[in-house]
């Protein structure tokens, strides 16, 4: 994690303070959970309570003691024996640290999924509203980079709604699978500790119960968890890539917010790029990155080992910040990009009428001729006004017309009412409504 690309809740819940709160609430509701059952006194669960909640835990001073004990959870349960004194015996009573350890990384990842919902509903609704503004805003649609036939930019935009909020719905499903509780003891048999305690501190942590964990919580979960992450990612990048094409010099039909002052190029003061979009690009891609360790961390040896555990020490706090960054960004480019409709028309008006051709060779198969016929009338008179230079409005039907095998078929009339590009947006109001509902 680094500043530039951080924001302070996300970064919040993956700091060493919140972490150790995470620690303490765990041991302690344990403790309680092991009250109720007679193993240790309640008013030494009560002492423990009072006094670790009201503490701050030294991180500096939990560090000191790791340096020696060369063990994280021993490092804080000998910290927390300083801060509690005698009662804190009783902490950590049949359990061993993967207990606190994927308790805790379920909590964390459980709230940073809430920030990223959170971050998906702000996106929705800027792409929504932006959708609305051009639902008609008729744009040349492109097919392996070319022009094809027309569509519109709000339809563009109903798209990136439709996929985020699909990825809303893996995300909801990712954070429910990812958010269980382990408090199984060592090799997970509860042989030291009752089963009853899980499930106390699931509930009071608004975890679910893992059923079976070994010593540690099954890394699939982890894996489906980053899995999703990434494909948010690679919905992210799909948008900016979009974007960064139409902001294209040759093409300008939406363009990033330039504010007052800003500069594009040390060297060139006329420039004006794509930065924000390149840059989600590039955060797309490290996000992605963090799929794969994740993937390989499933394959544990036996009922455990730590091979998994410097990989999410990183890929946690690292995929869920960066993509808390991407999102809100992603939100705010939406919100205030530019977009030019007349550059649209412009460019769709660039191939003559070309975007047609379509309509052309149905009606010919319509009107009697073969499909493959009428695919060459069409195609010989669109690569005519393909290799044209200059003007080429109005060309593809003049030469329809001149064509006597089409002529045969088609009265100049009839192909010009095959020239009517808002033929193509009849459906625009029953795709809305498919992604909206009935409100837009």
């Amino acid at each position: 994690m680094i500043p530039r690309y951080s924001r302070p809740d996300m970064v919040a819940i993956w700091s060493p303070e919140t972490k150790f709160r995470i620690w303490f609430e765990i041991e302690a509701h344990a403790t309680f959970a092991l009250a109720d059952l007679g193993v240790v006194p309640r008013e030494a669960a009560q002492v423990i309570w009072d006094k670790g909640s009201a503490a701050t835990f030294d991180v500096a001073r939990i560090d000191e003691i790791e340096a020696t004990t060369k063990h994280d959870v021993i490092a804080f349960l000998t910290h927390l024996s300083e801060i509690v004194g005698p009662e804190a015996r009783f902490v950590h009573q049949g359990m061993t640290s993967s207990d606190v350890l994927d308790t805790t990384l379920a909590v964390q990842l459980a709230r940073a999924s809430d920030i990223l919902l959170a971050d998906l509903d702000a996106l929705l609704a800027a792409i929504k509203r932006r959708a609305k503004e051009h639902k008609y805003s008729i744009t040349i649609g492109r097919s392996h980079g070319i022009h094809a036939e027309p569509t519109t930019f709000g339809i563009k935009l109903a798209e990136a709604y439709a996929e985020f909020a699909r990825n809303r719905e893996r995300l909801v499903a990712a954070r429910k699978e990812i958010a269980t509780c382990a408090i199984s003891g060592a090799i997970g048999t509860f042989a030291n500790i009752d089963p009853s305690v899980e499930a106390y501190v699931a509930d009071k942590l608004g975890l679910a119960v893992e059923p079976v964990s070994t010593q540690v919580i099954p890394r699939d979960r982890h894996a489906m968890f980053f899995a999703t992450l990434g494909v948010i990612a690679s919905s992210i990048e799909r948008v900016a890539t979009e974007i960064r094409h139409l902001q294209r010099t040759e093409v300008l039909e939406a363009e990033e917010y330039f504010s007052p002052g800003q500069k594009g190029s040390s060297a060139m003061p006329h420039k004006r790029n794509p930065v924000l979009s390149e840059n989600l690009t590039g955060l797309a891609r490290l996000v992605r990155g963090m799929v794969t360790p994740a993937l390989e961390n499933v394959a544990l040896w036996h009922e455990r080992d730590i091979s998994h555990s410097s990989v999410e020490r990183m890929i946690g706090p690292d995929a869920t910040v960066t993509l808390d960054f991407a999102l809100a960004r992603l939100t705010g480019m939406i919100d205030k990009l530019l977009v030019y409709p007349e550059n649209m028309k412009r460019n769709l008006d660039l191939l003559g009428g070309l975007h047609n051709s379509q309509r052309v060779l149905l009606a010919l198969t319509q009107a009697g001729l073969s499909r493959e016929a009428a695919y060459a009338a069409v195609q010989r008179n669109a690569m005519k006004v393909w290799e044209m230079r200059g003007d080429r409005a109005g060309q593809f039907a003049s030469l329809l017309k001149a064509d006597a095998e089409v002529s045969q078929k088609l009265n100049p009339a009839q192909i010009d009412a095959m020239f009517d590009d808002f033929y193509h947006l009849k459906h625009v109001d029953a795709i809305f409504e498919r992604v909206f509902g009935p409100e837009l």
